[in-house]
């Protein structure tokens, strides 16, 4: 979950098996309703009419259309674009798995096409998979304050890039996000108040009713994760198996329901702060372990490398490389460290440019989706973090907050403070948000997947997400990176696979490695994409 960092189409943002002891659980059982407290009257399921996406494509997609609000079934309509790969194991499907990449604000239909050969082949040989641009992102209807690219351009422009340094940015900053708030408003401020992450859920289980199948089946990362622990709260009966990879504490998004002004934004009560920290010191000792020629940043020791990061950071606050301002690499460096290979060598490359006073040269190109990458504007992210997560209302504390957490976290610390402050003069709240409660005893077993090194959901969180679902397994993935599916451990992907096809967890304290160690090439190719929108990369 993926603020700043990575946005779809503008912006950057050793398998260890332990012991097999299996402790399974039966994927069957009573197709009961929904309950979430406040029942919502029945919705007939809408019609998937899919379609190859582009002509020779092995992907397909379809428009679903949804109630914008569940509680007025005879109000507007919203369309939701859906997108699909067949299980490729002719007769041994099983069903379909639905995935959500983060944010929010991440666009399915195209970030699951571009990352599919990352889901582990059993997975692809048994599960059609499915993604969707949430309501209010992409190339559904979707969240857009300005009238034209030019005009979203300009706004993009007169804001600092990553963070704001000093008075006269912090004032641009916060002009900027209470322009855009002004916009929004403007333009459909009924959306603004729908596009909550149990709004989505609900959608969520309308595409399940639609391809047919009696429980969901899915994985979701990143922000993705809070959108799976709503789902099995709202639907508790209808989970027939969930893996939540690099996982948000809800308790943390939702302030645990308090209705009292917050002490502090959302990203500092989850420790996106101190995990970012944690990931980068880790990043740098492991670039000073090894040689120039793996880690161009490298200054030959992890200490002359982490004083070598402080000096650099220090210099482009008195003098940027052109348009790499501090600002801006804090917030390339951050959304950079989500994807260890190939992305860490690539970061590296770029601060050793900016070492030797050099502007970057561009990141490694993405593949092509099959659908038009779709504008994905901050907006997108922000009205859905906004309207769901309590953060502090006066733009005016956040430069306090900023310095407290520099304290704790250093240069991160200042980067996710920021990334939440777009909410401070926010317009809409969600009309028909969830808070909790997160303890609903869902059919089948949820299994949670944590990685101990994460620069946006930190390993604690995993923890708690495991602790406040009322029946969820928590398997450790010992490594690096912004979730385990776009950091491969063989490891993960056989426990995930197994979980998926017959409902077999890990041994309780089971803990995985990744394939790949930092830095063990010295020339990546190819490009990832993790958790696109608005927020990819602050949550992605």
């Amino acid at each position: 979950m993926h603020i700043s960092g990575p946005v779809a189409g503008r912006r950057r943002y050793a398998a260890l098996i332990a012991t097999v002891v299996t402790c399974s659980t039966a994927l069957t059982g009573p197709d009961l309703a929904a309950a979430d407290g406040t029942p919502t009257p029945s919705v007939p399921a809408p019609k998937l009419d899919w379609r190859p996406c582009v002509q020779g494509s092995r992907f397909d997609c379809a428009t679903a259309k949804v109630p914008l609000d569940y509680r007025n079934l005879r109000g507007r309509t919203i369309e939701l674009a859906v997108v699909k790969r067949k299980a490729t194991g002719p007769g041994r499907r099983i069903g379909t798995l639905f995935f959500n990449p983060g944010g929010p604000g991440g666009p399915g239909t195209v970030q699951m096409p571009q990352n599919y050969e990352f889901f582990p082949r059993e997975v692809r040989e048994r599960f059609d998979i499915v993604s969707w641009d949430p309501r209010g992102v992409g190339n559904s209807t979707a969240v857009n304050c300005f009238a034209s690219p030019e005009e979203a351009d300009a706004w993009i422009a007169s804001k600092p890039a990553g963070l704001p340094v000093g008075e006269q940015q912090r004032t641009a900053w916060i002009a900027a996000y209470k322009n855009l708030a002004r916009r929004c408003q403007q333009r459909d401020p009924e959306l603004l108040r729908h596009v909550s992450t149990a709004d989505t859920a609900r959608d969520l289980d309308q595409l399940r009713q639609a391809v047919g199948d009696p429980q969901l089946t899915y994985l979701g990362i990143s922000y993705g994760t809070f959108l799976g622990a709503t789902y099995a709260n709202l639907f508790p009966a209808k989970i027939r198996a969930m893996a939540l990879d690099s996982n948000i504490d809800p308790q943390a998004w939702t302030d645990h329901a308090s209705n009292e002004e917050p002490r502090l934004s959302t990203f500092l009560r989850m420790g996106s702060d101190l995990g970012a920290a944690g990931i980068l010191d880790q990043f740098l000792a492991l670039c000073g372990s090894t040689t120039t020629a793996r880690c161009a940043f490298s200054a030959g020791s992890s200490k002359a490398t982490r004083d070598k990061w402080d000096e650099l950071m220090q210099r482009l606050r008195e003098r940027p490389v052109g348009a790499w301002t501090y600002g801006r690499t804090v917030g390339d460096v951050v959304s950079g460290l989500n994807i260890v290979n190939p992305g860490w060598t690539e970061l590296a490359g770029r601060l050793q440019d900016l070492w030797q006073g050099r502007v970057p040269g561009q990141p490694s190109p993405l593949p092509a989706p099959p659908v038009p990458n779709p504008y994905t504007g901050d907006e997108q992210g922000a009205a859905v973090l906004c309207s769901d997560s309590p953060n502090p209302r006066d733009a005016g504390v956040y430069h306090a907050l900023e310095e407290a957490a520099a304290i704790r976290a250093g240069d991160a610390g200042r980067f996710w403070t920021w990334a939440a402050e777009p909410c401070a003069t926010w317009p809409a709240v969600a009309a028909n948000g969830y808070r909790g409660p997160w303890n609903k005893a869902t059919a089948h077993p949820v299994l949670v997947v944590g990685t101990t090194y994460d620069p946006a959901t930190p390993y604690r969180d995993a923890q708690a997400v495991a602790e406040e679902l009322a029946n969820a397994h928590l398997l450790t993935n010992n490594g690096y990176g912004h979730s385990a599916l776009l950091n491969p451990s063989s490891c993960v992907n056989e426990y995930e696979s197994r979980y998926f096809i017959d409902g077999t967890l890990p041994p309780a304290g089971t803990a995985c490695r990744p394939d790949t160690p930092p830095f063990s090439t010295p020339k990546p190719s190819g490009g990832v994409t993790t958790g696109g929108g608005a927020l990819a990369g602050i949550v992605s």
